[in-house]
Formats: C-alpha cells, structure tokens, sequence
C-alpha cells in the first residue's frame, strides 16, 4: 500500500513551452498543464471545468520534456505532490504546489 502514498497521474494538454534550466547537477523543467472535467450541472448544463497543473521534473525526465514537449501537447505524467513556500518581495510568505514527476508519457500525434 505504500506504492499509493502521495502519488499523482495526469493526462491534460500543456499550457506553455517549457521552461528549462540547466544546473551543475543536471537540468529542471517547469512546466503547467491543463485538465478538464465535463459534467453536467443541476440545471442539465453541460459545463467544463479546466484546472491548471505546476510541474517540475528534473534530470533525465526534464532532459525528454526539452526535447518533446512543447505549448499544446498532450502528455500523460506520473509523480508526488510537494508544496514550499517563499517570501515575496513585500515580506509575505507565499506557497507553490506542485507535482514532481517521475515518468511522462507522449501522447497524440
């Protein structure tokens, strides 16, 4: 059952290029991607919802992301959840949520 702990599949459509950075110890990309969800509403509307993803991979998968990926592909992406926090320029601490990934999967054409 610990296989389960904090893991996260997705399959949406990419927002924007990657961004990628290289370091001494390897590269990171950042990256968003968008899922949707149909459903129809109490009313009988048929209504789409559309939620935004941040991804971070790092070494070799960020490596295959630079290469393949691009604004518009659909990808499918394994990984965990990890949250940090920050404090911007005014003092306030702020918090990102993001999934790390450990494998992705090219889709589409």
């Amino acid at each position: 059952m610990n296989t389960m702990k904090n893991r996260v599949q997705l399959i949406g459509h990419v927002g924007n290029d990657p961004e990628v950075k290289t370091f001494e110890g390897g590269k990171v990309a950042n990256l968003n991607i968008a899922t949707n969800e149909n459903y129809t509403n109490a009313k009988g509307e048929k209504v789409e919802h559309t939620e935004w993803h941040r991804l971070t991979a790092w070494g070799k998968t960020a490596e295959i992301i630079e290469k393949f990926v691009t604004k518009g592909k659909e990808i499918a992406i394994e990984g965990k959840l990890s949250t940090r926090s920050y404090d911007d320029k005014e003092g306030n601490k702020r918090y990102i949520t993001e999934v790390i990934i450990s494998d992705v999967l090219l889709l589409g054409k």
